[in-house]
């Protein structure tokens, strides 16, 4: 049974020692232009991908990998990320992810090959899974209460707006100095969150929650869920029923089987079993690995059939997801300060429901409707109920880890955020297969049966968006407990 841990009155979580207000705030803006960061790269490379391969001379494979690897490594190495942050501090782990972000983005810039630019993404989902977890724990340790509340509300936001803007900027920067300035970008904004960083976060108030690294279930978990990333990325050229699918998706079922025996032998395990199994987190890991699925996959499918059925160019396509943004971060807005009033539950039902209404208008699109009236109004509606599903989703699990764990947690829950973005693209590039690879590339140029034929796969896409949110509502009403997230203070546990 989770019970309520006395917060200050008791002992405090570990990680940073108290700030006054207005550093807190200022940790918090610096926090969240991290995250921005990392999130703006999941698909800043989109728009560029036709110019990358063009001046690199990569084909299709090469170029998948180019989005895939930071992907990847990023979710294949999260939970490994969270409990460095646990055991050596999050301010240490914090400082070297974005040191090590920052300069492997100098050299996908910089790279003269398809080869050098995939191990430079790979080496910045490297930077991004020490940066995010140690960045989220740190939050959930600064903040408590309703303040607490506010600052996840603020940093679920990032998910969406980030994503939505690096398709602006993957647009505007490719169609003007080119498409090395999307990794460029990353390396002021990095310099100046490493300088500022320790002036404002001190090190933690006391030793670290644990002793000792569990590193057979570091390499376990890791080795897991790479093999489901590579999987699952993988279905949207070889099918499902490819061994390039069934394979690796075996061994990761094999590898998180290992783990578990791990975890539940050693003396201090990576996480523990039963802290996963409970039905808060259980239903916050849902909501993340859904809500981020079918918000990367609407986007995915959007920003393709804007362009190559519709005709429009990458600065307009990124120009038509501003609106988008700005519909994500007013849901999580709006979500953080219901979810206090009404509870989870609702939140999380009421959001997968507009998500759900916002897909089924979206699969009314015709090549020979306006931008305004056939595509818009939905992929807004959709972003807007998106939104509070990512702070159900951060407050549900962070409310129920014990106070050692934080960054554990936080490491898990944005491992199924990337998982959530491999869901996404390849069961939606799966579907509209299609539209996608053949029909989709004569959309324009090939006249208006071609252009209905690939608008009819994107509908079908669009459509499997709406059914998932709505059967996503009837999971929610059962799996997401009732009330509001208790233990905002401290946390619930049991032993």
């Amino acid at each position: 049974m989770a019970h309520q841990t006395p917060g200050t009155r008791g002992h405090r979580p570990q990680g940073p020692a108290p700030l006054p207000d207005r550093r807190r705030w200022i940790t918090l803006v610096l926090l969240c232009l991290a995250q921005f960061m990392l999130i703006v790269d999941m698909t800043v490379v989109q728009v560029a991908l036709p110019g990358i391969g063009a001046d690199l001379g990569l084909g299709r494979e090469q170029l998948t990998w180019v989005v895939t690897a930071y992907a990847l490594v990023f979710g294949g190495l999260m939970v490994l990320g969270g409990q460095l942050s646990d055991v050596v501090g999050a301010r240490r782990v914090l400082l070297v992810g974005i040191a090590v972000f920052t300069v492997a983005s100098l050299a996908c810039g910089l790279a003269p090959t398809g080869e050098l630019l995939i191990l430079g993404r790979a080496a910045q989902g490297v930077g991004a899974a020490l940066v995010s977890p140690a960045a989220l724990a740190t939050i959930a340790t600064t903040f408590s209460g309703t303040e607490r509340d506010r600052a996840l509300g603020v940093w679920a936001a990032i998910g969406g707006t980030g994503a939505a803007i690096g398709v602006l900027l993957g647009g505007v920067l490719t169609s003007g100095p080119g498409w090395a300035w999307i990794f460029y970008v990353n390396v002021p904004v990095g310099l100046l969150v490493m300088v500022a960083l320790p002036w404002v976060v001190r090190p933690a108030a006391g030793g670290a929650g644990r002793r000792g690294v569990d590193v057979p279930g570091a390499l376990l978990v890791t080795l897991a869920t790479g093999l489901v990333v590579y999987g699952l990325v993988g279905a949207g050229d070889a099918g499902w029923g490819s061994a390039r699918v069934l394979a690796p998706l075996a061994g990761a079922v094999a590898a998180y089987g290992a783990f578990l025996a791990v975890e539940s032998r050693v003396a201090a395990p990576l996480v523990r079993p039963r802290a996963l199994g409970r039905r808060p987190v259980l239903s916050g890991l849902f909501l993340m690995v859904v809500g981020t699925a079918l918000l990367l996959g609407l986007f995915f499918l959007t920003s393709l059939y804007l362009q190559r059925v519709l005709g429009l160019d990458a600065l307009r396509t990124g120009l038509l997801f501003l609106p988008v943004a700005v519909a994500v971060t007013a849901g999580a807005h709006l979500a953080a300060r219901l979810i206090s009033r009404i509870g989870g539950r609702a939140v999380a039902a009421g959001g997968f429901a507009l998500a759900g209404v916002g897909a089924g208008l979206l699969t009314q699109v015709s090549a020979g409707d306006g931008v305004l009236t056939s595509v818009l109004p939905g992929f807004v509606l959709a972003a807007f109920g998106i939104g509070p599903l990512f702070v159900t989703a951060t407050t549900t699990t962070l409310a129920h880890v014990p106070p050692g764990e934080t960054g554990v947690a936080s490491g898990v829950l944005n491992t199924f955020h990337e998982l959530g973005v491999a869901v996404g693209v390849a069961v939606v590039s799966t579907v509209a297969a299609a539209s996608v690879a053949g029909g989709v590339a004569g959309g324009v140029a090939g006249g208006a049966a071609v252009a209905r034929t690939a608008a009819e796969g994107f509908a079908a896409a669009y459509l499997l968006c709406a059914v998932t949110a709505g059967a996503a509502v009837l999971v929610s009403l059962v799996l997401v407990p009732p009330g509001r997230p208790q233990g905002m203070v401290g946390h619930g546990h049991g032993h």
